[in-house]
């Protein structure tokens, strides 16, 4: 009887972890990621990548890296600093980060609109030498987990130099501003 109850609980532990999971890894895909590329950045994989090493048996898999759409643009190498997760009364929930890859850095936010209706956010990355990026992302009314980005772009300085923020208001040129969402305690602040 204990084994039994035992699995269902494991399995209701699953059900209810597995769209946490997927929601806050972000979007799948090379779409999402080419759209989001810097312009002029290089797309092509590193010359030789995948190719057998001179000499080495075509049998034996190769250690060279490939890209992969399953790896979601994160990997051991990405750094995610994020502010506090933040909820309006009107029903936005956001959490705003600054994700670094390597050499590069940008700005990403999580975030669900229970409001009933479509809303406009606008995702502000801002960096050293007064540096600021803005991505205007369109907010479905359909209560699912989403994503924005900011294209990523080259660290210059410290990546603690970077900061971002999110603000989502109601569609139209006077919409109140609904919630604001920082990387950091300074900036994160709910409306």
């Amino acid at each position: 009887m204990n084994v039994r109850l035992l699995a269902l609980a494991g399995v209701v532990v699953c059900a209810v972890a597995l769209p946490l999971t997927v929601a806050s890894a972000g979007q799948v895909g090379d779409a999402r990621r080419a759209a989001v590329r810097t312009p002029g950045r290089a797309d092509a994989a590193a010359p030789g990548a995948g190719a057998a090493a001179p000499g080495a048996d075509a049998k034996d898999p190769s250690t060279a890296p490939t890209p992969t759409p399953l790896l979601l643009g994160l990997g051991l190498a990405t750094a995610a600093r994020c502010g506090p997760e933040l909820a309006s009364p009107d029903g936005v929930e956001a959490q705003t980060c600054v994700m670094t890859q390597g050499a590069e850095t940008w700005a990403r936010a999580y975030y669900r609109n229970a409001t009933g209706r479509a809303l406009d956010a606008v995702l502000s990355f801002m960096g050293p030498g007064d540096r600021t990026v803005q991505t205007r992302c369109a907010v479905g009314a359909d209560d699912e987990p989403g994503t924005c980005e900011t294209p990523r772009e080259r660290v210059r300085g410290v990546p603690g130099a970077y900061t971002a923020v999110t603000e989502f208001a109601a569609r139209g040129a006077d919409g109140p501003l609904l919630l604001r969402s920082g990387s950091n305690s300074e900036v994160s602040t709910g409306s």
